[in-house]
């Protein structure tokens, strides 16, 4: 990747967080502004709910990013895996309808197979837009994470572009806020010499990568 499809992808998935952080921080906004107009208690109680929610979700997807997109600074080579679980849980913690079955076999995962375990699952949440379940799995076998996400549902919402991305035949000028991460993870794969694969049905999406653990991963 030369340095202006480096910039691209960096400015793309800076779109996307801003997208993301607007709505929350632009309710502690609001709420703040409500806050030093409202007298009543009782309205002022429920204004300050509001903040609180508001500070809780801008802080859960800012770890979120850190994680799935950042350098992670803070965390060694590995995460604990309840890490990217709890991130994972407050994603669809608005979303009654979706139901996460977890199989994680070790304690922790090197920092790149977070990154897929995290983007993985976003997209999948994405994907099940009238609700259904979301099967994550992760282990370390043969010197390598295998990380698999399925959703499945009774629709699924899936953006060929972002396909394309995963699989690295994403054409230039269809980079997006909304393609960057999937473009990315592609990028991560490659440089660690590991894999991808996807597949979609009617109702069901799956996602698998293979990342290899050693020396010089980036992440």
């Amino acid at each position: 990747m030369d340095d202006r499809q480096s910039i691209d992808l960096a400015a793309m998935l800076c779109s996307r967080l801003c997208h993301d952080m607007l709505s929350p921080v632009g309710a502690l906004s609001n709420g703040l502004e409500l806050m030093a107009l409202e007298t009543d208690p009782e309205m002022r109680a429920n204004v300050m709910q509001l903040l609180e929610q508001s500070a809780a979700i801008s802080t859960t997807k800012l770890k979120f990013f850190r994680l799935a997109f950042g350098a992670a600074g803070g965390f060694g080579d590995r995460v604990d895996v309840e890490e990217p679980k709890a991130l994972i849980q407050a994603l669809v913690a608005d979303k009654p309808n979706i139901q996460i079955n977890w199989a994680l076999a070790d304690n922790s995962l090197g920092k790149p197979a977070v990154k897929v375990l995290l983007n993985f699952a976003q997209i999948a949440i994405d994907a099940l837009v009238r609700g259904g379940s979301l099967d994550i799995g992760a282990e370390e076998r043969d010197g390598a994470s295998e990380i698999v996400v399925r959703a499945s549902g009774p629709k699924i919402a899936f953006d060929e572009t972002i396909g394309k991305a995963l699989d690295g035949t994403l054409g230039r000028s269809e980079l997006s806020s909304r393609t960057a991460a999937a473009h990315m993870l592609h990028l991560l794969a490659e440089q660690n010499g590991g894999g991808i694969q996807y597949q979609r049905t009617a109702d069901a999406l799956l996602l698998g990568a293979v990342m290899p653990q050693g020396e010089g991963l980036i992440g």
